[in-house]
């Protein structure tokens, strides 16, 4: 058994040809031939096809190849199963006899002719542009010396049939390069040529030889294993190659792959980077599916917040429930019951509107998430911004002489609660009409898990909502501040005053938190914070409310509420 892998010139087609008959040839199996490269002519073959011997009598040379190629004699005392007959085909012979692909000598040779008559072309078109008329042209092409077309040739240059650029470089060359071959060696001692790789002059370091190692049929003695290079082992699967500086491009380091990038096979000059919806395993050698995540009932942190929100909505149904029942007492009547109806509602929505928000995202939870939300949220803040001013305006109209009067009652209050709430609403509109939030799946934020969220499609949108509902809160605030201590008993503006303190303190740290959670922490955030301050509304407001109607009832009377007001005014 032969252990030796032959490295050969470009002659090795022709050696082998001719060796068919008197060598084994099992020796030249796995060999790598580096031969010239040769155009690939679709119409070469066809013409291969068409081609007899008696197509030119004065030339003898196809007769005796024919009758070589096939084993055969022209003649008429010739025994009929040694007679050629003519209709015999080229394409019939095997490869190692007669290859009916455009060998690299052909391909070369057609090159030329090519470039000769290009060059021939180029020079008479300069002749052409410095007189209008050439005489005689087959005269001068046969007086023609060839030194006369090297100016041409050198600067030569064009595209051929096959798309490949032609041009000589600086030692009068072209620089077409080579093909590199295998050679396989059936047991019948013929072979075949299988092209697996190029050499390609003036390529950039490292690339000069491109081999497709996978196509290589290595000499039985070897196993099909790869001969290692002498400066360095295998990089094995999770590694890529790294150029070693100052060596050669065949000497390099195994560099492990970066982050979100793997290795499946030995000596991977580069790590492959892995599809958006898997993340490298532990060793970087392969690829896993990512999990699907989402913020559901199912795991603690959904059904908490799930059971926190259905709790304070029950309880501030209660709460609507109890203020109903003493609607004709003073306490409730102090602060127009409308109002304090509506607020309530509206926080029992603000409630519910956090179960939105879990589950897995769909097309109409994405719709009603945050429009819901901000003007749900809106008509609370209006209705407590109502309830400041309704407390403003009735401790000014006590003064002799004022005349805001006018301004008291229910007319007032539903103007401003509608006016805010319409402003909201108009802001919402707009964004589900130009850029409404869609479900959609997040595959960057984290490594092994795809977010299923709600992209909120405008996220300027997102942030006018917050800032208007901002913005009301902060008038609310700054109102309520500035009429804590009016003189009453039982003055509402004080408990709006720390209300909106909790309020504005949740949403404020609502946004950087927001901004550097990812994936389902964002909406537990986003529920929390939604939760949180409505709690903060109904505890800050109406707790001492029910604290009157049920445990200080004897509080519950027109005297007591007004007597601080009285006194002031004495």
């Amino acid at each position: 058994m032969y252990r030796k892998v032959w490295i050969t010139t470009t002659q090795i087609d022709f050696v082998l040809t001719g060796s068919l008959k008197l060598w084994d040839l099992q020796m030249f199996e796995g060999a790598i031939a580096f031969t010239i490269h040769r155009n690939e002519l679709v119409e070469f073959g066809e013409f291969i096809q068409l081609i007899k011997p008696g197509w030119n009598q004065r030339d003898g040379f196809l007769k005796d190849f024919w009758e070589q190629a096939f084993d055969c004699v022209f003649g008429e005392m010739v025994p009929d199963n040694e007679k050629c007959t003519g209709e015999e085909t080229l394409a019939s012979l095997p490869v190692p006899v007669f290859d009916t692909h455009l060998t690299g000598h052909s391909s070369s040779i057609y090159n030329a002719v090519y470039a000769l008559a290009h060059a021939l072309h180029a020079m008479y078109s300069s002749r052409l542009e410095h007189r209008t008329t050439v005489e005689h042209p087959e005269c001068e092409l046969q007086n023609l010396q060839p030194w006369q077309l090297h100016p041409f040739l050198q600067r030569l240059s064009y595209n051929s049939s096959e798309g490949e650029t032609v041009s000589f470089n600086e030692k009068r060359e072209i620089s077409s390069g080579f093909d590199i071959m295998n050679v396989v060696i059936f047991p019948n001692s013929s072979f075949h040529q299988v092209k697996i790789g190029r050499v390609v002059p003036g390529a950039l370091e490292g690339d000069e030889v491109v081999i497709d190692w996978d196509r290589i049929v290595w000499h039985r003695g070897f196993n099909q294993v790869v001969p290692i290079s002498v400066c360095n082992a295998y990089c094995h699967p999770g590694f890529q190659k790294k150029s070693k500086e100052g060596e050669k491009f065949c000497c390099y380091d195994c560099a492990l792959c970066p982050a979100g990038r793997i290795s499946n096979q030995t000596d991977m000059d580069e790590c492959l980077k892995c599809p958006e919806d898997q993340y490298p395993n532990e060793n970087k050698t392969g690829c896993l599916p990512k999990l699907v995540i989402f913020l559901s009932y199912e795991e603690p942190l959904g059904l908490s917040l799930a059971l926190v929100a259905l709790s304070f909505s029950l309880i501030t149904a209660w709460v609507l429930g109890i203020l109903m029942k003493h609607k004709d007492t003073p306490i409730v009547k102090a602060n127009n019951r409308d109002l304090t109806y509506t607020l309530l509602t509206s926080l029992l929505l603000c409630f519910l509107s956090s179960l939105l928000f879990l589950g897995r995202p769909g097309k109409l939870s994405c719709l009603l998430q945050q429009p819901a939300f901000g003007i749900i949220f809106s008509v609370a803040v209006s209705c407590v911004l109502a309830k400041t001013i309704t407390v403003v305006v009735a401790f000014m109209a006590t003064k002799p002489g004022s005349n805001m009067k006018k301004w008291l009652g229910r007319r007032t209050a539903n103007y401003i609660v509608l006016s805010c709430s319409l402003g909201q609403a108009g802001i919402c509109s707009v964004w589900l009409g130009t850029s409404p939030p869609f479900p959609a799946f997040d595959m960057h934020s984290l490594t092994e898990e795809i977010v299923a969220e709600c992209s909120g499609g405008s996220v300027l949108m997102f942030y006018l909502v917050l800032g208007y509902m901002g913005f009301l809160s902060f008038i609310c605030f700054t109102l309520a501040f500035q009429a804590r201590k009016l003189p009453d008993s039982f003055n509402e503006a004080k408990l709006i005053t720390f209300s909106m303190v909790v309020f504005c303190s949740v949403w404020v740290s609502f946004v950087p938190t927001y901004l550097s959670t990812k994936g389902k922490s964002m909406v537990a955030v986003e529920i929390f914070s939604i939760l949180a301050s409505s709690a903060g509304l109904l505890i800050c407001i109406f707790a001492p409310k029910i604290y009157i109607l049920l445990l200080r009832p004897e509080l519950n009377t027109k005297e007591h509420l007004t007597r601080g007001k009285r006194s002031k005014m004495k």
